[in-house]
C-alpha cells in the first residue's frame, strides 16, 4: 500500500521497511518485493547484488516472479556473473508454473541459442504459451516465426493474426510489422491506408523503422 500509494501517501522508504520485516521472516513475496525495490532503486539505493540476493531467497521458495527476475539478472550479468545456463534454468522453473514473461524469456533463449542449443520448435512452444496469455511481445515474436517460417510452416495469415493481437495492445514493433504486412499484401489485401495507420501508431511511439517507412511512402506519394 505504501509502494503504490493506496490509502496512504506513497512512501517507498516505508514500503521497503515493511517488505524487509516480512522478508526477514522468510515470506517469499516480501523477499521478492524487497528485491524489486533494490532492483529499481526505490526507497533504497539501487543495488543489483542486493536485488539478486533477495530474488534468490524468494526463487528458492518457488516464487515464479522472483525466478523470472533472477533469470533476467543471470542473463544480463546484473549483480551476478553472466550465466545463460542459469538464466534458462530459472526461466524454466517460472515458465513451468505458467508465468507468461518467463515463458517468453525462455522462448527467446531457445530462439537465440543462449544457454541451450538453438531450436525454433521449443521457442515457438514457449512463445505460444505466453501469447495465449495475452503477452504482447510473445504474440509479436510468434507472428515473426510464422512470417519467416522459423520452426513452423510459413503462414502469413497467422503472422497477421498474431501481429494484430499485439498491435491492438499497443506493442509498437507489432504495429510496425502489421503495417508492413499491409504494405506488401502478405496475409492481407494490400492496403496503403491500413499500412499508414499502423505505421503511424508505431512511429508515434518512437519506432524509427516505422518513421523511416512512412517518410519513404510520403516521398513516393503513397503516404498522402
Amino acid at each position: 500500500m505504501y509502494k503504490n500509494g493506496q490509502g496512504v501517501a506513497r512512501d517507498d522508504a516505508q514500503a521497503v521497511a515493511w517488505f524487509r520485516k516480512a522478508a526477514d521472516q522468510g515470506e517469499a513475496i516480501g523477499q521478492y518485493n524487497l528485491g524489486l525495490m533494490y532492483d529499481d532503486g526505490r526507497g533504497v539505493a539501487q543495488d543489483d547484488a542486493q536485488a539478486v540476493a533477495w530474488y534468490r531467497k524468494a526463487a528458492e521458495q518457488g516464487d515464479a516472479l522472483a525466478q523470472n527476475n533472477l533469470g533476467v539478472m543471470s542473463k544480463n550479468g546484473q549483480g551476478i556473473a553472466p550465466d545463460d545456463a542459469q538464466a534458462v534454468a530459472w526461466f524454466r522453473k517460472a515458465a513451468d508454473q505458467g508465468e507468461a514473461v518467463a515463458q517468453y524469456n525462455l522462448g527467446l533463449m531457445y530462439k537465440d541459442g543462449r544457454g541451450v542449443a538453438q531450436d525454433y520448435t521449443p521457442a515457438i512452444t514457449w512463445y505460444r504459451k505466453a501469447a495465449d496469455q495475452g503477452h504482447a511481445p510473445a504474440q509479436n515474436n510468434l507472428g515473426l516465426m510464422y512470417k519467416n517460417g522459423q520452426g513452423i510452416a510459413p503462414d502469413d495469415a497467422q503472422a497477421v493474426a498474431w501481429f494484430r493481437k499485439a498491435a491492438d495492445q499497443g506493442e509498437a514493433i507489432a504495429q510496425y510489422n502489421l503495417g508492413l504486412m499491409y504494405k506488401n499484401g502478405r496475409g492481407v489485401a494490400q492496403d496503403d491506408a491500413q499500412t499508414i495507420a499502423w505505421l503511424r501508431k508505431a512511429a508515434e511511439q518512437g519506432d524509427a523503422d516505422a518513421q523511416e517507412v512512412l517518410q519513404m511512402m510520403e516521398a513516393s506519394g503513397r503516404g498522402r
